[in-house]
């Protein structure tokens, strides 16, 4: 059966050009410091975002100042169909807060973040009203949200709104450490389950980032959002409606060397040490197999 055209599809993005020919119909590459633009493509254009949705529920989650140690328990999404999900946290087990956070930030899983969503104060129509009201304090008045994991298309928001939210979401040192995580095994019952970050670039020593998100639903296509330390700034990137199954990766990497060729490198400044963000219950570990086929993003 033949996939849904994309939002952008359907709106006549993909035909749109520009001088780096990247995938994505969607693109903007901005200093977080500056707020300098350095390239844009349809940054204005509203679409489905998929599970970049998650940044905004994590971020409210944090805003909460809920305890990262109480133990929740996964429930099943509405939206939670063998369609939409691969999800491999089992209905009934129970994680922290913290272990739900990282798993639905670094893996995509969408059965952490509907779990994250329905313990919020309030409950999810709560924890969705938080979401709006925070997109429309940040300025963020091309977005919207329904639902805490971006398996629905009506979470939407545009290019220049999502540079808003990472640059917010990465004052958060827990949403820096968790996102960016290579992989990492937690309890799910008996047995211990390895899960590893959606996002490959995280495992590449040639990209220092900072804080990501991936995200897919047919109708967003791939996307991506990142901070990362491209010639010595401290750059924003946001990828949305990317065709292809690993052409959002590819546009981040011409997007890489565009900037580096591009910017004359300054000389990075030293870095301090992050804070310590509430560890999972089972240390992080590197392996070799994607284990992390869950949440709405596939890949």
């Amino acid at each position: 059966m033949a996939e849904r055209p994309s939002a952008a599809a359907l709106q006549g993005l993909r035909s749109a050009e520009d001088p780096l020919e990247l995938k994505s119909s969607v693109a903007l590459v901005i200093d977080q410091d500056t707020d300098e633009v350095l390239f844009s493509k349809n940054p204005e254009a509203v679409l489905p975002i998929a599970s970049i949705t998650k940044l905004m529920t994590a971020m409210v989650v944090v805003d909460a100042e809920q305890s990262m140690d109480e133990a929740l328990r996964v429930e099943r999404v509405a939206l939670d169909t063998p369609k939409n999900n691969r999800s491999r946290l089992k209905v009934g087990a129970e994680l922290s807060r913290g272990e739900l956070m990282h798993l639905a930030l670094m893996s995509s899983e969408n059965r952490a973040a509907f779990a994250l969503g329905a313990n919020y104060p309030g409950g999810l129509a709560e924890l969705v009203a938080a979401m709006n009201r925070k997109a429309q304090a940040l300025g963020m008045h091309d977005s919207h949200f329904v639902e805490p994991t971006g398996l629905s298309s009506k979470n939407q928001s545009s290019a220049r709104d999502l540079a808003v939210l990472v640059k917010a979401a990465y004052q958060h040192p827990v949403l820096r450490e968790y996102s960016t995580s290579p992989d990492a095994s937690v309890p799910v019952g008996r047995r211990m389950v390895q899960f590893r970050n959606t996002n490959s670039l995280v495992r590449s020593p040639i990209w220092e980032i900072g804080l990501q998100k991936t995200g897919y639903i047919s109708e967003a296509g791939r996307c991506l959002v990142m901070q990362a330390q491209l010639a010595g700034r401290k750059l924003i990137m946001v990828l949305l409606d990317s065709a292809g199954r690993y052409s959002r990766i590819g546009d981040a990497e011409r997007i890489r060397r565009w900037v580096n060729a591009k910017l004359p490198s300054q000389q990075a400044l030293p870095r301090p040490l992050p804070e310590a963000a509430p560890a999972l219950t089972a240390a992080v570990t590197e392996s070799s197999g994607d284990l992390g086929r869950s949440g709405s993003d596939s890949f």
